[in-house]
């Protein structure tokens, strides 16, 4: 099962995700993230892919479109323990 675990810390947003990411699990980690993103209005998203046991071209879609929620905002996104087969 895919998680994520977000968190405030000051200006900065981290989201902490776990498990797979697909087509299906992106969409709803989507909705997650873009939700606080709009509510806190962020400095800087960080998207932490330390747990993610398995992921597809949808987990790049997913950053991508982040990136520009998060821009749109005023914000930035960086990644933090990157899967190898994203790097």
């Amino acid at each position: 099962m895919t998680q994520v675990q977000l968190q405030q810390n000051g200006k900065t947003l981290t989201a902490r995700l776990s498990g797979e990411i697909d087509h299906h699990w992106a969409g709803i980690l989507r909705e997650k993230i873009d939700e606080h993103i709009q509510a806190a209005k962020p400095a800087v998203t960080l998207l932490d892919f330390s747990a993610v046991t398995f992921m597809d071209s949808s987990g790049i879609g997913l950053i991508l479109g982040r990136q520009r929620c998060a821009r749109t905002l005023g914000g930035s996104l960086r990644i933090q323990h990157a899967p190898e087969q994203l790097r």
